[in-house]
């Protein structure tokens, strides 16, 4: 761990002007391989530490995302040319530890003098054991990312003197982490929404419950991107609900260290807690599972079916727990979609065999069709979609709600400032 002075190695802070030169690129290929190689060379001990917190089969598939990432980082800091930055401090979030630390630590270090990083302190040690197994790989990340041991307040101080921060978590929190910030850094927050599933008359439900099942499970529903809310057109409900059943009387649950374990303990006792409430308050609507051991920190795969979607806001949820909404008309979604509530955290929603259901946006959500959020996700690509809860910059006093990608968003920061002099 490392405490930051609250000056930025390398001279002032701001991108450096002008067009990143071709050897620099040669450079950032040379250390985003090496980084690759790294990767590969600890895989087995980097699945040990994930394994602690994620499921086997969704750590397999966070290093397989991380790597591809780093493999990408040429391409996007080509395409992006966000210059070369002082500092950036980062919010690690408390899961995908290390395609977090990817994304927002090591990446940007390849056009950064420095990366700061304050884990989660719920997953703090994971976060920390990640990074010491690249530290004993490659010596050389030693002086460009730090993880700092800091109170919040303390960061905060770090923030004020870097080019960009990153904020990963509840918005409200972002925003008081902005305010004490100041205007000066670019600053993204990036936060959750509910992500909304859409099985329209047209949908295959075995092809719908397929990607029901991987948007709604991964990591046993600990991830931002799980599906919160699934509206299903009325006549596909009973053969959608036939099927989730007979998935779910299968399902493997478990050692989270076992491959093929889909359903493990849930990590956080406030996931839990609120997985409890959840299903307390909806248990006329409960269907299948509905039980929670609190002590073990299990909480059984369940099915919600709520008689429709009005005034309801569904929680990140963060639990196998599976909300399900009958419709007739699209109408009801778009009604939904557009309340001041949802379009202030509209992310993604995926669309399967609903053609009534058309353009690019369903409130402020990003449409993906017969895809799961999880199929569209890429790391060297903006992530996020038009609600400002779920992912939005701040600079010089604006906001702007927008997919995010913190290279591009340093890259049109640079181009803003310079048609500026």
């Amino acid at each position: 761990m490392y405490a930051f002075a609250t000056a930025p190695p390398g001279g002032p802070a701001g991108p450096t002007p002008g067009t990143r030169a071709r050897g620099d690129l040669q450079q950032v290929h040379d250390q985003s391989m090496d980084l690759v190689a790294a990767g590969l060379e600890s895989q087995r001990r980097l699945l040990e530490v994930l394994t602690e917190i994620t499921p086997y089969d969704a750590a397999r598939d966070e290093l397989h995302r991380a790597v591809r990432t780093l493999t990408g980082a040429t391409w996007e800091i080509a395409r992006s040319d966000p210059g070369r930055l002082g500092r950036v401090a980062v919010f690690l979030p408390s899961n995908n530890v290390f395609y977090s630390y990817v994304l927002f630590g090591l990446v940007p270090a390849l056009y950064a003098d420095e990366v700061a990083i304050r884990p989660s302190m719920r997953t703090r040690d994971t976060a920390l054991a990640l990074h010491e197994t690249m530290l004993a790989r490659r010596p050389w990340l030693r002086d460009r990312i730090r993880l700092a041991d800091a109170s919040q307040r303390d960061f905060v101080k770090v923030c004020a003197d870097a080019d960009a921060v990153v904020f990963t978590g509840q918005y409200d929190n972002g925003r008081n982490v902005l305010e004490r910030v100041g205007p000066d850094p670019l600053f993204l927050i990036m936060g959750s929404g509910p992500n909304p599933m859409v099985v329209g008359p047209a949908a295959d439900p075995a092809e719908a419950v397929r990607a029901l099942l991987i948007s709604r499970l991964y990591n046993s529903g600990q991830d931002c991107l799980c599906t919160d809310l699934v509206f299903v057109h009325r006549s596909r409900l009973d053969a959608l609900l036939g099927l989730l059943r007979d998935h779910l009387d299968g399902l493997p649950v478990g050692d989270r260290k076992r491959p093929g374990t889909v359903v493990a303990p849930l990590v956080y006792e406030d996931a839990v807690q609120g997985a409890a409430e959840f299903l307390t308050a909806y248990r006329e609507h409960v269907v299948y599972g509905g039980e929670v051991r609190a002590e073990e920190g299990h909480v059984d795969p369940s099915i919600v079916v709520l008689p429709h979607a009005a005034g309801f806001a569904p929680p990140e949820l963060f639990a196998p727990i599976f909300c399900l909404c009958p419709y007739d008309d699209v109408a009801e979604i778009r009604e939904w979609a557009e309340t001041p509530a949802e379009l202030d955290r509209g992310m993604y929603a995926t669309v399967f065999g609903e053609p009534a259901l058309t353009g690019e946006l369903l409130g402020s959500a990003v449409i993906r069709r017969d895809q799961t959020t999880f199929d569209a996700e890429d790391g060297n690509q903006p992530f996020g979609g038009y609600g400002p809860q779920a992912s939005s910059v701040h600079l010089g006093g604006e906001l702007v709600a927008r997919p995010l990608l913190l290279s591009a968003e340093a890259g049109r920061a640079r181009r803003r400032a310079e048609g500026a002099r």
